[in-house]
This record gives C-alpha cells, sequence and structure tokens, in this order.
C-alpha cells in the first residue's frame, strides 16, 4: 500500500521528468516545424498542464490504491 504522501512524491517526481522533456522537445523541434518559439508562451502553458498531469497522477493513483485493498 502507498502512503498519500508517497503517491503525490511519485506523482511529483513522474510529471518534473516530463516538464523538462517537454521543455526541451519544445526548444528542438519548434524550429525544426518552422514554429516561433515564444519561451514565455511556452512555459506558461507547460506549467498549466504540468500542473493537471500532477492532479491527474495524483488522484489516479489514490483511486487504484484504494481499490486494490478492497
Amino acid at each position: 500500500m502507498q502512503t498519500k504522501k508517497q503517491s503525490l512524491l511519485e506523482s511529483l517526481a513522474n510529471v518534473t521528468i516530463g516538464f523538462l522533456i517537454t521543455i526541451i522537445s519544445l526548444h528542438l523541434i519548434f524550429p525544426v516545424l518552422g514554429i516561433e518559439n515564444h519561451s514565455g508562451k511556452n512555459t506558461i502553458l507547460t506549467v498549466y498542464l504540468t500542473i493537471l498531469s500532477i492532479l491527474r497522477n495524483y488522484l489516479l493513483r489514490r483511486y487504484f490504491n484504494k481499490k486494490s485493498l478492497r
């Protein structure tokens, strides 16, 4: 069984890695596709999506953790 704190820490670690991969990928792929790279806008969008991802990860982890106890 995983505690709520462990669930949150695992979700944060997972999403932090995803955040870094996304930021680096955007800087690499946008110029190749001819898309103007606006670092500030990209970062704001990535932060927003990262917050959603943390919530999704945490809630799913808690749901399946609770379900496995039944």
